[in-house]
């Protein structure tokens, strides 16, 4: 899916540069990839961390899979291919993001390492991998959706982390125990981690 199709293109440089909205923003772009089981606390951490740096001014925008796959990715399923131009789509979308000065927040399960370098490839200074880990028994007690149970019965196929598998990050950024850490917590260590990198004051 990743072939250029199009012809009789032309790349358009753009008038207002990055560093330039940096410097309206107040601060740099960056693409925070949270990735882990789901039910782990993607989402839910991701959008604490964004309500924190919006309350520091701070330009945040959340891509999440669920909404994601209602809109720019609803042609895709959960077939291998489908979840790597899926992962590949958020990955060109997060650049965008990064390169309007905006730190934006990723939540999805990206089970394939492969798929999360292709991700990081196409911005390595300004990206940061946030592996979710509270541990599957934690997830599948959770289970917010039901979609453990569903895939224990055999009524779901293809699921991440019981039929299908999860690739654990190798080296990420940081590894949060959203299992034993508050989403507060889980949250205040994000930010510090930006604080520490340099992306915010």
């Amino acid at each position: 899916m990743t072939e250029q199709k199009a012809t009789n293109i032309t790349w358009h440089e753009h008038i207002v540069s990055t560093a330039e909205l940096e410097k309206l923003h107040g601060h740099k772009g960056m693409t925070i990839w949270f990735t882990g089981l789901s039910a782990s606390g993607k989402s839910t951490v991701a959008n604490a961390v964004a309500a924190a740096l919006h309350g520091m001014k701070v330009s945040t925008f959340v891509l999440d899979g669920d909404n994601i796959r209602q809109g720019l990715n609803k042609n895709l399923g959960f077939s291998a291919a489908d979840r790597e131009e899926n992962i590949r789509r958020i990955g060109e979308v997060a650049k965008l993001f990064t390169q309007a000065a905006v730190v934006n927040l990723t939540a999805f399960i990206s089970p394939y390492r492969a798929d999360r370098d292709k991700a990081r490839a196409l911005q390595p200074e300004t990206f940061i991998e946030v592996y979710c880990d509270p541990g599957i028994a934690v997830c599948e007690q959770r289970d917010p959706k039901g979609l453990y149970k569903k895939a224990r019965a055999g009524e779901l196929k293809g699921f991440t982390g019981v039929d299908d598998p999860y690739e654990a990050p190798t080296s990420p950024e940081f590894v949060l125990d959203t299992g034993g850490l508050t989403v507060g917590e889980c949250a205040h260590a994000v930010i510090d981690l930006l604080k520490k990198r340099g992306v915010i004051g």
